[in-house]
């Protein structure tokens, strides 16, 4: 308990809710790369559904990164987090939006058409320069992470916190996660781009890109699950008498 901590966290000024974030964005990422398989495979899909899906994700992530990033600092502690998940959650969050809504327009003309992928190839692309402005910024976070080795759990914490006296551990795997998140994002315009003009051929970029969609997705996803213990933890560790 709290009296057995030497480190005391007024959690009254540090309002943390990143679980659910790294939650929504996991399930976000998933999400698109399957569209993206289902669409390339021609398997029976349900634009309406994906709508619905992207648009429960998108209001999660939208309103806690909106608020997250407009309450500054959120948490007097890490005033850094408005920057590092505030911003990014906040950016995937309205495309989400943005992507249920055009599913939700657009759901007869893309179940019927011939080659669907490519219609929506022809549509997505357009956010090209939003993707290539937040890839950077991720990998720019990412780098900040190791640089100043950021995102380390303190020994109160429960099983991260065992790697206390070694900081670059987590810094690294958390700042790599952000880094491949904007390889990603990078590489999506050029994968949207080739399918628009009706390539049909899987090539390494395509599949690259879906690996680092997908399996990055399930990384967010199981790491946000995983701080539900661990931040429930922290909270009860460190609280004032």
């Amino acid at each position: 308990m709290s009296q057995d901590s030497g480190l005391i966290i007024d959690w009254v000024s540090m309002p943390t809710y990143n679980t659910i974030m790294a939650l929504a964005t996991g399930a976000v990422l998933m999400s698109l790369a399957r569209i993206g398989q289902q669409l390339f495979r021609k398997q029976h899909i349900n634009p309406l559904g994906w709508s619905l899906n992207l648009g429960i994700l998108g209001i999660l992530l939208f309103t806690t990164g909106l608020h997250m990033t407009l309450t500054w600092p959120l948490a007097k502690y890490f005033p850094f987090d408005n920057i590092v998940f505030g911003e990014p959650t906040l950016a995937l969050g309205v495309i989400a939006l943005g992507l249920s809504f055009y599913f939700y327009k657009t759901r007869n003309q893309i179940a019927s058409a011939v080659k669907p992928f490519q219609d929506v190839a022809r549509v997505v692309w357009h956010i090209k320069y939003l993707l290539y402005g937040l890839g950077l910024a991720l990998i720019a976070i990412g780098i900040a992470g190791v640089t100043y080795q950021l995102f380390a759990a303190p020994p109160e914490e429960p099983i991260t916190g065992m790697f206390a006296d070694y900081p670059m551990v987590e810094a690294t795997f958390i700042s790599l996660l952000w880094a491949l998140t904007g390889v990603a994002s990078i590489l999506m315009p050029s994968v949207l781009k080739y399918f628009a003009t009706g390539n049909t051929a899987m090539t390494s970029k395509v599949k690259i890109s879906y690996s680092l969609l997908y399996g990055l997705g399930i990384v967010f996803l199981l790491f946000g699950a995983f701080n539900y213990f661990t931040h429930i933890g922290l909270i009860v560790n460190t609280m004032p008498n």
